[in-house]
């Protein structure tokens, strides 16, 4: 008999962690159509164009003294950076001087976002890579050039001290610099709950984000905590290589999708949340224990922080009891009182929908009634 298709996305049950403060909205939107609950803190905030006075002076400086080439690195950061000169009355000028340098545009988007100013990139790399524009310049030979990168909130040093040191002025345009939250509160809750092992996985769009996800948790002094959770327990997922080099800068292992987009991220959560979770052959039924639900025979059955709690505690031991005293302290904040256990695990059996799938041993506590045939693999 064929079965049913599960009713839920591949994520239901687990909880992701969102850092982003640009498309933040766009990316919980796609996880949530798949399952997942989402907890939002952006770790930064944009600098609004119209305030920034380090891009203005920046693009009064190129205007003033002509570059030889300008890096346009990506669409929106180009869009942004031509509306903000618009916005200031130097609109007009400054397209006038891109008309005159050579103007290279990192892969196809750029290159569309070029055109639609009304200008006319020299070339662009079909694969968007920073180190195809980088051979190509120092092929050309930039001794004595003045080279204008236009960056998107984070630096990119080894492409400008790779043209520095062959002889080349560089000069950087900060389109959308980030700056800390105005509310701290958010990422100081989503710290909380990384290091009490809350989240099943969490996200990355930008290295800046990275980087002051983790100078925050040094500053609370929860360094180690979280740093822990993150190296242990949480999947690390980031949109690329770039935005993932002060996470690994820690030892903290990450992933990545092979193109470095939103949609090809969460299809690598989607692929690789479900792989890590353990499932067990439980008193006939199929269980699958995930971040904050378990899947019994395919059916998602949500369950309370405390039971899932106590659930993750005997998966950890399958076929063996758990005590309650060891059962007592995998639950938060429950004290000294194991009766605790004894309410919690009541309103886990409900959850689950089979009182079966755990087991009483009177005396000494709880274990899963994994079926026989488990035994001499999981027994161990």
């Amino acid at each position: 008999m064929q079965e049913d298709e599960p009713t839920h996305g591949p994520l239901a049950g687990f909880t992701v962690g969102v850092t982003a403060a640009r498309r933040a909205e766009e990316l919980g939107t796609l996880l949530r159509r798949r399952g997942a609950q989402v907890v939002h803190a952006p770790a930064l905030r944009i600098v609004p164009l119209a305030d920034d006075s380090e891009l203005l002076a920046a693009t009064r400086e190129l205007i003033d003294h002509a570059p030889d080439v300008v890096v346009a690195t990506t669409a929106i950061g180009f869009r942004g950076w031509v509306e903000a000169a618009d916005g200031w009355g130097i609109g007009d000028r400054l397209l006038e001087r891109l008309r005159g340098v050579e103007l290279l545009a990192r892969g196809p988007k750029v290159k569309g976002a070029v055109r639609a100013a009304g200008l006319t990139e020299a070339w662009s790399p079909a694969s968007e890579s920073m180190a195809e524009v980088l051979e190509r310049l120092l092929g050309e030979g930039v001794t004595g050039r003045r080279i204008a990168l236009q960056l998107h909130g984070e630096p990119l040093p080894g492409f400008a001290d790779s043209l520095r040191a062959a002889g080349a002025e560089v000069i950087d345009v900060p389109v959308y610099r980030w700056m800390p939250p105005q509310d701290i509160a958010p990422l100081d809750r989503m710290l909380d709950l990384t290091a009490a092992r809350g989240l099943d996985a969490i996200t990355f769009t930008s290295a800046p984000a990275a980087a002051s996800f983790l100078d925050r948790a040094r500053t609370r002094g929860m360094a180690p905590e979280v740093i822990g959770a993150l190296h242990d327990d949480l999947l690390v997922a980031c949109v690329g290589p770039v935005t993932a080099l002060p996470l690994q800068a820690r030892g903290i292992e990450t992933v990545q999708p092979e193109r470095f987009r939103l949609g090809p991220l969460v299809q690598l959560l989607c692929a690789q949340l479900p792989a890590r979770s353990r499932t067990l052959p439980i008193a006939g039924h199929q269980v699958t224990v995930r971040g904050h639900a378990a899947l019994v025979d395919g059916a998602l059955r949500p369950v309370p922080p405390a039971g899932m709690a106590l659930l993750h505690a005997l998966t950890r031991r399958p076929g063996w009891v758990v005590s309650r005293a060891d059962l007592l302290r995998a639950l938060p904040g429950s004290g000294t009182d194991e009766h605790a256990v004894e309410t919690a695990m009541a309103r886990l059996r409900s959850a689950l929908g089979s009182p079966r799938l755990i087991q009483t041993v009177v005396k000494r506590g709880y274990r899963l009634a994994l079926d026989p045939v488990a035994d001499t693999t999981y027994g161990d």
